[in-house]
Parts: structure tokens; sequence; C-alpha cells
């Protein structure tokens, strides 16, 4: 009988049967995990590099216009001119150069907060233009911006002295005015991304006009989207505003405000983040 020559070892097929052959158990499981982490990479920059469905993308720009009369209410208690409406401001603005030896210097908050809003238009548009419109990364890092702007002027405003609609312009409250106004725009960016150019989350005069002037007025719900929508923002506007006021006549007043928009906001990069994707903008 042949002396076995293995002496303890296990031989090539019990090492092979047992999975430890050349030390394979070993690397295949560690490069089962890398695998794992490579496909949990791969998945994630696909998620945020696809584009956003655009439907029901109207939902959220309804929502921004909570945002839109919250700040708005307040604002123009407050500081005495609005920082998403630009119309107010404009007229404002004209008043003021009427007569610019006037002691109200809403006229000069106007102006700061028209000149911002222009800005963050320009801005916004070619972020969203150049970096890819509708990518997942793309709409939720503008908003990203757009909050940390709302942070920063309620820190401002929390911290800083108490100000009112009348008086000199401090920089307690121009920069945030021009803050607030600047990311407002990003708002209105979002609804010519998305192709809802009528809900721009900002402006309600041309939605009362096509509102009531719809020939479809009084048609089924179902039957006349558009009508819905314009209806909607009104409220939402209404419901902002109503909150705004809640807080301006209140012991937190503006800051309180402003930090509940930065709230509500946070739950707008929350959707964008958890969009459904389009499928024929996916790669």
């Amino acid at each position: 009988m042949a002396p076995s020559n293995n002496y303890g070892t296990l031989s090539e097929s019990d090492r092979a049967e047992n999975g430890h052959l050349n030390g394979n158990g070993e690397s295949d499981a560690l490069l089962g995990k890398s695998d794992k982490q490579d496909g949990l990479v791969k998945r994630s920059q696909q998620h945020m590099t696809a584009e956003v469905n655009k439907k029901y993308g109207d939902l959220v720009l309804l929502g921004c216009y909570i945002i839109t009369g919250l700040l708005d209410s307040s604002s123009v208690q407050v500081w005495g001119s609005f920082v998403s409406m630009q119309t107010g401001n404009t007229v404002y603005f004209g008043l003021g150069l009427a007569d610019p030896k006037q002691a109200n210097t809403r006229w000069i908050r106007a102006a700061i907060s028209v000149v911002s809003f222009c800005a963050g238009s320009f801005f916004f548009a070619r972020y969203h233009r150049y970096l890819g419109a509708r990518k997942r990364w793309v709409m939720v890092s503008a908003y990203l911006l757009q909050i940390t702007m709302m942070i920063a002027a309620a820190l401002m405003v929390t911290l800083g002295p108490v100000t009112g609609p009348a008086g000199h312009v401090s920089i307690w409250i121009s920069i945030p005015i021009a803050l607030i106004a600047f990311q407002a725009a990003g708002q209105a960016v979002t609804s010519r991304v998305l192709g809802y150019s009528g809900l721009t989350g900002v402006v309600l005069t041309s939605i009362y006009c096509d509102l009531w002037s719809d020939p479809k007025l009084f048609a089924p719900l179902r039957e006349n989207v558009e009508r819905n929508r314009r209806a909607t923002a009104a409220l939402c506007v209404a419901l902002g505003a109503l909150l705004g006021g809640f807080w301006a006549h209140s012991e937190f007043g503006l800051s309180g405000a402003l930090w509940n928009a930065v709230v509500f906001k946070a739950m707008v990069i929350i959707a964008w983040f958890f969009w459904k994707a389009d499928p024929e903008g996916a790669e």
C-alpha cells in the first residue's frame, strides 16, 4: 500500500470542496463586497444624474406658492416691501423716484428686492441650462442653494436688531431682503424648467386673468386641469399669507416666518430627491 504523502494536510479535492483552494473563498467574499459597493455607487450616480419626471411637478410648484405667500405677507409688514412678488416693489420704487427725499425708505428696500430677484433669475436660469436643466442633482443643488440663503437671512433676522418698515436701511435689512429675493427667483425658474410657465411661484395677476377668462371655468374638475392649477395657486398664496400674518403678529415675528419657510423649502428638496425619474431621460 502506497504511503500517504498528505501527512495531515487536505487533498486538492478536499480543499476544493471546502472552498479553500488557493484562498478563493476569502477572495470571493472580498470581491463580492466590492461588487456590492460598486453597484451601490453606480445606482446612486444613475439616480442623481437622471432627469426628474415633469409629470405632477406642478404639485411642487403649488407648494412653493405657500412659501411665497408666507414670506411676502410677513416681509411687507415688517420691512415694508415684498421679497418675491416684484410688481408691488416696482410700484414702490417708482413712487420713491418721484419723491426720493421722502422719509419713507420703502422704495430703497423695494429696489434691493427687484435687483436681487433679477440677479437670481439670471443665475438660476444659467445654472439649470448649463448643468442639465432637470437632472436630479441640479434640481436638488439649486434648492440647496436657495435654502442656504434663506437660513442665512433667518439667522440675521433672528440674531440681529429689531427692524421695521421705516427708518435707515441697514445691512440687517438689505442683506436678508437680497438673499430671499435672489432665492425666490429660483422657484420661478423651476416653472420654466418643468414646462409649467404659468406656475411661476411668485405671480398671481396673470393667473387671475387666465382663471376668470377661461371658457371652461365651470367645467368638472377632471375636464379642466389648468383651471384647477390656477385656482389652487391662488389658494396656496392665501394660505401662506395667512401663516405669514400669524407669524408677523406673534412674538417670533419675521424670524418665525423665515424659519417656517425654511422647513417648507426642505420638504421641497426631499421631494426632488425622491421624485420619479423620467424614463425617457434616464441615462
